[in-house]
This record gives C-alpha cells, sequence and structure tokens, in this order.
C-alpha cells in the first residue's frame, strides 16, 4: 500500500474511531453496561467469524443471536445501524478533504489540457458547448432510507467534525469534542424510522433542500470555474450557454404511482419557486449591500441614472448612490414576483409595492444594465463579486428551478385514447371501432390522420372515467404550467413500456387533445407550420432487453415519418431524445447482456439518428446499485458507445446517490465538474471520435458471451421451479415492502411475479442478503464456457482466449467499467451469509437446489474475474477501497446475522395469529432498522 493511500487510511481510520467511541459512550450513558457489552461481543464473534469463517464460529455467533431479547435486538440493531451511519460521515469528510487532489484526470483543468494536445481550438470548444446539454435528473425513487430529522443530525456532527480538523487551541478543541459528542448522543435518541409512509408532497420538499444546500451555490460556481479556465487558455471573455442545467421526475412521474396528480405537479413548481425567489431575494439584497457606489466618485450609465430617479426609493441618505436606489425597485418587483410564481408561499412584509416581472428576461435586463454601467465606468472588478454569478443564475434557472419531466406507462395512454374514441364515436375506415383491438398499422394511420385534424375528440362536456380525467387534467396542467413558467418548465414526457411506434403517437394525439400541441388550419384548411416549443418531446424508454432490440427501428419508424420529422426540426430545434432504462432491461437479461444491450442500442440508434441528421441525446435511467447502472459516473459517461454522447446527456440521480453526491455545495460542484469533464472528454477528445475498433474487434465475442450469460440468469430466475418462492422468502422484499422509503408501491401489480415485481425493490433484496445477484450472475458461465470450449472463430487455445479477454479488459473502456462495477460489487457479497438467509425457506430440497445454483455461479463468476484481471483477490488494484470495506464488514456482518433472525421471529408471529400484535409490531421494527443499516453500510439501497 503507498504511503499516500496510508495517510488516507490513517486520518480516515482515526475519525471513525472517535465516532465510534463516542457512539459508544452515548450507548454507556443511556443504555447502561449490559447493552454496551452486549454490542462488544458481537462486533467481536462477527469480526472473528469473518476471520475464521468456520461453521463453529458461525453457529456461536447465531447462539449469541438468538439468546437476545427482542428489546436488546432492536437496540444492538440501531447501534450497529448507526456506527454505519457515523462511518459515512467520516468517509464523506475524507472525500471532501481531498477534492483537489482525487480523480485530478476529471476535473476540467486536465480536460482542457487533454482537449487542447488532441487540438481542439476556443472556436470549435465554444461551438460543441453552446450546443451541450448536461442535465442531472432528480428522482424520488429509490428514496432515501434515513429520514430527515437523521440527516438533519448527520448534518451537524458532519460540521462539528469539520470544526474538529481545524486549528483550534485546547480550550476550543474540548468544546467542539463536547459538542461532537452530544451531537451524537442525540443521532442515538432520534427515532431512526419514520412512522408514516412518504407522500409526493414530502419528496418535493426533500429534494426542494438540495436545492437550497447545493445547486443553486455550486451550478453558478461551476460556470464561473469554466469561465477563468477558458479566460486563463484564450485570452478571451464570451457569454457562457446555459450547458448545465438541473431536472427532476417528483411531481411528475406518474408510471406506478397513482399518488401523483396535478396537484402535485403544480406543488412541485410552486415549491421550487419558493425556494429559488427566496436565493434570487436573498442575492440581491447582497448586492444592494455591496453596491455601495456614489455618484460624488463614480459615474454610471444614463440608462442606470433613468431607472435611478424612477425609483421607488426616495431616502434622502441614498440620493447619490443610483445602484442601491435601482436594486431597492428590483427587490421589490422581485418580491412580487415571487408572491405570483410561489403562489402566496414567498411573502415579505414592509417591502414596497411594485409590479412583478413577468418573464426572467425582464428581471435580466435589469440585471445587465447594472452590470453594463460598472463595465462602462471601468468598475467591471464589482461584478464578479456576486452580480455575475445571479446573471448566470436566472440564465439556467428561469423562473421554474428545474423542468420536470412528465412520465406515464404507455398502456394508459391507450386506454385512455379508447374511451375517447368511443365517447366521441369517431368512425375508423366508415365504422365503429374499439382503439385497443386494432392492429399496429391501423393504430398507427388513425394516430397519424389524428394529428393533421384540427377537430377534437375530447369534449369538456362529456364525463370520463376517473383515469381519463385524472390524465388529462395533468396535461391540461402542463400546458398552464408552461405559460406561466415558460416552455423550458415542462419540457419532456417519457412514455414508459415503449414497444411499438404508436405508443409515440399516442401522447402526441393526447397532447393535441390537451392544449399542449396547438394544431390550426388557416381558412383553406392547411395547417399552419409548427412553431418552436410546441408541445413537449416525446421520449421513449426502452426498458427491457426486446425493447432495447427493438428501439433503433421504432426510432427510424418514427424520424421516418413526414410530419414527426418536421416536428422534430422546428418544435424541438431538430433534436430527439431516447430513454435508456438500465433496471428493468437488468431484471430482464441479467448484468452482461443488459450492459451489452444497452451499448448496441447506443450505436444502432447513432446510426439512424445520423441517418436522418437529427441529433440524438440519450437520457440514461441509472440507479444507485451496480445492478440498476450504478457505479462511478465519469467511467460511465467516457464508456458509452462511440458517438453517443456528442455534447448532449441526461442521467437520473436517485434517491440515496442524491445525498451522497450532493449533500453539500462543494461535494456538489465537485461531482457536476466531473459529469461536465466526461461529457466534454467524450464529446470533444480524440479517442471519442476515433473509429470503434474495439466493437469490430470484440463486438461477436461480446455477442457469444452476452448470450450465454443471459441463458444461465433467465434459466435461474425465470426458468427454475420455485425461483419465486425462493427469493421471497430468503430475501427482506416483503419486509422492504413495509418499510416507509418512498411514495410508490414495491410492485406494479398485485401479486408474486418477478415480472412484476419492480426492478428497485429486486435490487434492493439481493443487496440486502448479501448476494448482489443482479450485479454479476451469469458472467461465470459465459466466460468459463468460452475459455473452455472457444466460440466460431475465435482462438483455438484456451490461453490465447484468455488473453482475448485481458485485452478487452485492459483496452476497452466499456468492457473494463463492466468489469471494474462487477467486481466492487462482487467484494460486497458474501456467499456465508447469503447462505444463512437461505435457511429462511422452510421447503429444504428447493433451498439446497437454488442456493447450491447461486453458489455455483458466485464461485465461477470470481474465479473468472480474478483471471481477467490477474488478481488474486477481488480489488487487488483499490487497496483504499478494499481496506474500506474490511472495516465495514465488521458492523455490516451482525446486522446481517442479526437480520435473518429478526425476520424469521416476525414471520413466526405474523403466521400466528393467537400472538401479540405488539411483538409484531417490534420484531418488525427491528427488521426496519437492520434494513436501514445494511443500506447505510453497502452504500446502496437499490
Amino acid at each position: 500500500m503507498s504511503n499516500t493511500i496510508k495517510e488516507v487510511n490513517k486520518s480516515l481510520h482515526e475519525d471513525i474511531y472517535l465516532l465510534g467511541k463516542l457512539l459508544g459512550e452515548a450507548i454507556l450513558t443511556t443504555e447502561g453496561e449490559n447493552t454496551f457489552q452486549q454490542i462488544e461481543s458481537l462486533r467481536r464473534a462477527a469480526v472473528k467469524t469473518r476471520r475464521e469463517p468456520t461453521n463453529e464460529h458461525i453457529q456461536d455467533l447465531n447462539k449469541a443471536i438468538d439468546a437476545l431479547s427482542d428489546e436488546d435486538a432492536n437496540k444492538i440493531a440501531r447501534a450497529f445501524s448507526y456506527f454505519l451511519h457515523l462511518t459515512n460521515i467520516a468517509e464523506d469528510q475524507d472525500q471532501q478533504r481531498h477534492l483537489k487532489t482525487h480523480k485530478l484526470h476529471a476535473n476540467l483543468t486536465y480536460t482542457l489540457d487533454l482537449l487542447e494536445k488532441d487540438g481542439v481550438d476556443s472556436q470549435t470548444f465554444l461551438a460543441k458547448l453552446k450546443h451541450t446539454q448536461l442535465v442531472p435528473v432528480l428522482t424520488a425513487h429509490p428514496t432515501e432510507v434515513q429520514r430527515k430529522s437523521t440527516l438533519d443530525a448527520h448534518q451537524a456532527i458532519s460540521d462539528t467534525l469539520t470544526a474538529y480538523h481545524q486549528e483550534l487551541d485546547q480550550d476550543d478543541r474540548e468544546t467542539v469534542l463536547d459538542n461532537l459528542g452530544a451531537h451524537i448522543q442525540l443521532l442515538w435518541l432520534t427515532r431512526m424510522l419514520r412512522t408514516n409512509k412518504l407522500t409526493v408532497e414530502n419528496e418535493i420538499d426533500n429534494v426542494n433542500n438540495y436545492f437550497a444546500t447545493t445547486f443553486l451555490k455550486a451550478i453558478p460556481q461551476l460556470y464561473k470555474r469554466l469561465d477563468k479556465e477558458l479566460f486563463k487558455r484564450y485570452k478571451t471573455t464570451t457569454k457562457l450557454p446555459s450547458f448545465l442545467t438541473i431536472g427532476s421526475w417528483i411531481g411528475g412521474d406518474r408510471d406506478g404511482n397513482p399518488n401523483v396528480n396535478a396537484s402535485t405537479l403544480k406543488s412541485a413548481f410552486y415549491k421550487q419557486a419558493a425556494t429559488l425567489f427566496s436565493y434570487y431575494l436573498e442575492e440581491v439584497h447582497q448586492l444592494g449591500t455591496e453596491l455601495s457606489l456614489s455618484t460624488m466618485l463614480h459615474n454610471v450609465s444614463s440608462s442606470l441614472q433613468e431607472a435611478s430617479d424612477h425609483s421607488i426609493d426616495h431616502s434622502p441618505h441614498r440620493i447619490d448612490e443610483p445602484y442601491r436606489r435601482v436594486i431597492i425597485t428590483i427587490y421589490a418587483r422581485l418580491a412580487a414576483t415571487a408572491n405570483v410564481f410561489s403562489n402566496g408561499a414567498v411573502q415579505l412584509v414592509h417591502v414596497k409595492a411594485a409590479s412583478p416581472y413577468t418573464t426572467p428576461q425582464d428581471f435580466l435586463t435589469d440585471l445587465l444594465m447594472i452590470e453594463e454601467s460598472l463595465r462602462l465606468n471601468q468598475a467591471e472588478k464589482l461584478s464578479h463579486i456576486r452580480l455575475k454569478n445571479l446573471i448566470q443564475s436566472v440564465n439556467i434557472f428561469g423562473f421554474h428551478l428545474a423542468s420536470i419531466d412528465l412520465r406515464q406507462s404507455s398502456d394508459v395512454h391507450e386506454t385512455i385514447l379508447s374511451e375517447l374514441y368511443t365517447r366521441s364515436r369517431t368512425l375508423f375506415e366508415g365504422k365503429p371501432f374499439i382503439y385497443s383491438e386494432l392492429s399496429e398499422e391501423q393504430k398507427v394511420s388513425l394516430l397519424l390522420e389524428e394529428l393533421t385534424n384540427p377537430r377534437p375528440i375530447y369534449s369538456t362536456w362529456q364525463k370520463y372515467s376517473e383515469l381519463t380525467t385524472k390524465e388529462l387534467l395533468i396535461l391540461q396542467t402542463a400546458a398552464q404550467i408552461r405559460q406561466q413558467f415558460g416552455p423550458q418548465a415542462i419540457k419532456q414526457y417519457i412514455v414508459s413500456h415503449t414497444e411499438t411506434l404508436s405508443d409515440l403517437l399516442e401522447i402526441l394525439v393526447l397532447q393535441q387533445q390537451s392544449g399542449l400541441i396547438n394544431i390550426q388550419a388557416d381558412e383553406q384548411g392547411q395547417l399552419l407550420p409548427i412553431q418552436e416549443n410546441d408541445g413537449l418531446i416525446v421520449v421513449p424508454l426502452f426498458e427491457t432487453i426486446p425493447d432495447l432490440e427493438a428501439g433503433a427501428n421504432i426510432m427510424d419508424d418514427w424520424l421516418s415519418i413526414p410530419i414527426i420529422h418536421d416536428r422534430v426540426l422546428k418544435a424541438q430545434n431538430g433534436l430527439q431524445e431516447v430513454m435508456l432504462g438500465y433496471s428493468d432491461s437488468n431484471k430482464d437479461g441479467g448484468y452482461l447482456t443488459s450492459n451489452w444491450s444497452l451499448y448496441k442500442t447506443e450505436i444502432a440508434l447513432v446510426r439512424v439518428f445520423k441517418k436522418h441528421q437529427i441529433h440524438l441525446r440519450l437520457f440514461h435511467g441509472r440507479g444507485g446499485a451496480v445492478g440498476r447502472g450504478g457505479g462511478s459516473s465519469f467511467e460511465a459517461i467516457l464508456a458509452q458507445a462511440p458517438g453517443s454522447v456528442a455534447g448532449q446527456i441526461r442521467l437520473t440521480e436517485q434517491g440515496e446517490v442524491i445525498q451522497k453526491k450532493y449533500r453539500s455545495a462543494p461535494l456538489g460542484l465537485w461531482h457536476l465538474e466531473h459529469l461536465l469533464s466526461a461529457t466534454l472528454q467524450a464529446s470533444l477528445s480524440a479517442k471519442a471520435n476515433a473509429p470503434d475498433a474495439f466493437m469490430e474487434n470484440y463486438g461477436g465475442l461480446m455477442e457469444q458471451l452476452s448470450k450465454l450469460s443471459q441463458s444461465s440468469y433467465r434459466e435461474l430466475v425465470y426458468g427454475t421451479e420455485g425461483f419465486v418462492d425462493y427469493f421471497f422468502a430468503a430475501t427482506p422484499i416483503n419486509e422492504i415492502a413495509g418499510l416507509n422509503i418512498g411514495s410508490r408501491p414495491a410492485s406494479r401489480k398485485k401479486g408474486q411475479r418477478i415480472e412484476d415485481l419492480r426492478a428497485i425493490p429486486w435490487g434492493f433484496s439481493w443487496a440486502q442478503c448479501r448476494l448482489l445477484l443482479p450485479g454479476w450472475f451469469g458472467f461465470g458461465t459465459a466466460v468459463q464456457t468460452y475459455l473452455d470450449k472457444g466460440f466460431e472463430g475465435e482462438p483455438s487455445t484456451r490461453e490465447k482466449r484468455l488473453q482475448r479477454l485481458r485485452e478487452m479488459a485492459q483496452g476497452w473502456p466499456f468492457f473494463k467499467t463492466t468489469l471494474s462495477n462487477m467486481e466492487m460489487v462482487l467484494a460486497k457479497s458474501d456467499l456465508r451469509i447469503a447462505e444463512q438467509y437461505s435457511t429462511l425457506v422452510n421447503n429444504a430440497e428447493l433451498r439446497q437446489t437454488i442456493f447450491d445454483k447461486i453458489r455455483h455461479e458466485h464461485t465461477l463468476t470470481v474465479a473468472s474475474l480474478k483471471e481477467i484481471l490477474q488478481i488474486d483477490e477481488l480489488l487487488a488494484n483499490n487497496p483504499l477501497l478494499a481496506n474500506t470495506l474490511k472495516e465495514r464488514f465488521a458492523y455490516i456482518d451482525p446486522l446481517n446475522y442479526l437480520q435473518v433472525e429478526v425476520i424469521r421471529r416476525l414471520r413466526q408471529h405474523q403466521a400466528n395469529k393467537d400472538q401479540n400484535r405488539y411483538e409484531s409490531l417490534r420484531d418488525e421494527r427491528s427488521v426496519h432498522l437492520t434494513i436501514n443499516g445494511i443500506a447505510a453500510g453497502l452504500r446502496n439501497s437499490g
């Protein structure tokens, strides 16, 4: 281990030790010696079991856990969980202290140096930046497992730990240490679990906290940093375009969530506006404090002087301070605007009445007037303190803060259109019809005809079903929001489960019926030209393996329709977005096949869009877990298929990932800089624009490996009798469904089919039982079959076939990233612990059959990975992560053993209806505490 790693580990280890010691003191003080010793005894037993995993040690550990009372089990679950929370805080603090030296290849300085070496000049760079759109999209699933009260306590501990690392005298250090201990005791005495399920309103409030603490500060700083870097290189200043914005699904994503409606959509925008205008008002107030320039000492522009003369401020004390007089008027107008756009949530007293701004451009015009006056009168430096950041903020955030996507499943759209056509008595080919019963060809024909017909099939006089009324009201509300907040407020409509061309045309027709699309004809009956920003961009979401394989053909058909191509060119500025689903494709085909299918789909889409001369923007539906597209976002972007980024990328940031990446402005800035650097490198570097030699050399081999991997995965998950029963018994899937971590149901439909289960609880459950199966299963069989038997056209000896795989792992970014993420997952997995969960399956034969299959594939996969990477131990090339995980396992492992026992008790109580309900509830709470702690320890909840 290098000296640098040793130093980082030493510093981190000291913090973990300190926080653990203070937690121990809090437990000792509050719970007493007996509980404290029980915790220590279990920890030591778990460490011994990990070092020497003999049957005897496992049995001893299980006996100790079996002997715990329900109350003691509850306390111990909390203790180990909170230690892991504190470990996360220490790691996050350590990461933040080393931000400037960590991943230097991912910062803007390195990126611009790289692009300069590759011959990218300022003109080329700025031209690409003008067409760059990088959009992290915040989603509520999987929702953060921690309560906000817990997160607030975490933040207080983190802030105090930061203070502890400052240069302090002895008295101050002792005070900070006392405060740290107090905050940890407060954490211990704070309820860890939510008592009620989150509502959509809660989720909106939660995400708005990140805008206030992080994005509103970090994003303008990133623009400022890039501006400085460009000036250093090219000695020119230019107005940067809005290349990075934030998106959200919270309040607009109805797919499988009946709690999202028109009311939550409006609420999301009102609350976003309240957050944004509070920021604007504070910045304008501070600007007025700073710009104390006097006309006795400084000239101003004629436009600023005129605005000062018409100011609502008549104080004689500021008669010579025109900037302040103008800013007071701006503040009053902004306060009036805030009241309108937040629906009364922002109301300021003691502010003079003034007319509100109508658009962000009106507000911007006043700010630019101040900037111009400073520049014309040799005081431009003053605008760098705050004004330029504020101007940039208005350009980025407007009055809406974040664009909210709408999302719904294609089958819902079909149901609504069936009702609309039936109620309107529309004829098709001269006959009455039921829309859902038409063939695909007939649907397409009918929908295209509808899109050129100004006559509505929706009537305000007609009474519709609850579903149709609700869905159309959301679209009508979206039209109103765009009218008030501007078209940037809602730009995309994502169609989940896109399987056919009609799935995309349907939502266009529904937009037409709701006033989002304006189809008008002149007096001669000729359709009027399509206007810019008319309607929402229809975004297909390809999720399963078959849908990914069909995606390019569907988009080819879509862009081949003249009125659609015309709409994309005129209303969407020649850009079409496509969303790729990582979660469901993984659940459908397994890890390797999911990744390979996504890569192939990107290549096929690039070809199709090039053929139609339309710009492609991919939207990556990535989750926190590796099985759902998780891992390093920087590496993931660089591993995309050549030509698939091209300056345009959106990607989801989900649940616990938001907390991990964006809990503070400095850390948020670091992550956003990495996303931008990756996007620029993937769009402009020589490597990114080189022909895809890897695909040519290794594509055929990957295809064969993928087929074998998918076959192995599907044989287990969908082809093994009793697998569903095994899964529901050997994982805490049912207990997770009772954990109040989000507003969406865990399954799309009632029942116990894997197909109906959401990908998030699917991945979450496998992580809890330490198998993390979606992140690796099938790889071992595929690789060992290739190495032992070979494929047609591949080398004849095992040694040469192995060399092929090693070349892929070393040189091909796609394969290298795929293996890197899988290695991390396998390092977190533990077969011995997973076997303990299998004992929850009552059918011994089923238990043995399925666990043996899983164990066999896990052994093959680990052996294959080690052979390809030429390592003796997993994470041998990442000793810092290996050591971090090693320290964590001492606290995660006992939680796993404890979870098995409390699940067993809970299920026994639930099966025995004569048992006291209190006992059942107490056991359920213990299970949920262990779920929380294991999720914190593994640092993902799905």
